[in-house]
């Protein structure tokens, strides 16, 4: 047995937000956000699954929605690589989910709870090993609770998940497995299997139950997933290269800026510009060769040849 890997947009709003995934969702939403007690027994996927609305990158903002059965919004999203104002954004999704309740001149008592859970394959919050963190609003220094958990803020950061199938406890630590390594099963493991709702996603997510044309869509989207994640990471990896050479060469200006001075007193203005727009390959050959200058006059001559040089 195969399963296609539920961090896919596709396969995640096929596992959660299709028509057959109500007590799958319901199970999933006791666990991360109830701690695994049953305490949403009822709830309707508002946006139903459908491949055809499935585009791009920019279609990903909400995964699933739900309304419970107490009237409680619950927005789905899995993020799996970093973009810019993702907490922006979160924050943008679970307040519209909260707003658009009401139409022009309905009643705020009208207005019910909005709860935000979001999944993402990184990192987000570097000060807790905690896979699970729970926000509402509350008082800055005292730390009183404000709104009556009116909103709720709940995110699941997968790679703090370090547990393996053996050491599985409880219903939380199963579906948070399933997210993570559902991709690398060859079948359904017993302790999986356990949980009838996590048993009915991995055969939704089971390569033999899907058409061709649904798995053509899920290998195309795993790509363009791991081009996102890889277009990101050489964007940072690029901006240290920037920062590391920028560090360089302020440290070679101000490094060359000292030796004229204690040689031979303070640069003109002038000079200190010619020496700003040096490549920090010609100011780290100044540094080598400054102490051959016997007057101002054969630095000057040296940077004027370097600067000619240069523009030829």
């Amino acid at each position: 047995m195969k399963f296609i890997n539920p961090k896919v947009d596709y396969a995640f709003k096929k596992i959660f937000g299709s028509h057959q995934s109500e007590k799958i969702l319901i199970s999933f939403l006791n666990a991360i956000i109830y701690d695994g007690e049953k305490i949403i027994d009822s709830l309707t996927i508002v946006n139903p699954f459908n491949p055809g609305q499935i585009i791009s990158f920019k279609d990903t903002y909400l995964d699933v929605k739900a309304v419970l059965v107490d009237g409680s919004i619950v927005v789905i999203e899995m993020q799996v690589a970093r973009m810019t104002a993702f907490n922006k954004r979160v924050a943008y999704n679970l307040a519209k989910a909260y707003a658009n309740q009401l139409d022009k001149g309905e009643k705020y008592p009208l207005l019910n709870p909005a709860i935000a859970v979001t999944i993402t394959d990184f990192i987000l919050f570097k000060k807790t090993d905690d896979p699970i963190n729970k926000f509402v609003f509350q008082e800055e220094t005292k730390k009183l609770e404000c709104l009556d958990k009116e909103l709720r803020l709940i995110f699941v950061e997968l790679p703090k998940f370090q547990k393996t199938l053996s050491e599985l406890k409880n219903l939380t630590d199963k579906w948070i497995y399933f997210l993570k390594e559902a991709a690398s099963l060859d079948g359904i493991p017993e302790s999986l299997g356990e949980v009838v709702e996590i048993e009915q996603a991995l055969n939704i997510a089971n390569f033999i139950n899907m058409s061709p044309e649904e798995l053509e869509v899920v290998e195309n989207r795993g790509i363009a997933m791991q081009d996102e994640r890889g277009r990101i990471a050489y964007a940072e990896q690029l901006g240290v290269v920037k920062g590391e050479t920028k560090g360089r060469l302020s440290q070679a200006i101000a490094l060359v800026k000292l030796l004229i001075t204690q040689r031979f007193g303070e640069p003109s203005v002038g000079m200190s510009n010619q020496i700003a727009d040096l490549p920090i390959v010609d100011l780290e050959d100044l540094v080598k060769v400054f102490l051959s200058f016997n007057r101002m006059a054969d630095l000057e001559i040296w940077l004027q040849e370097r600067l000619r040089s240069n523009l030829e």
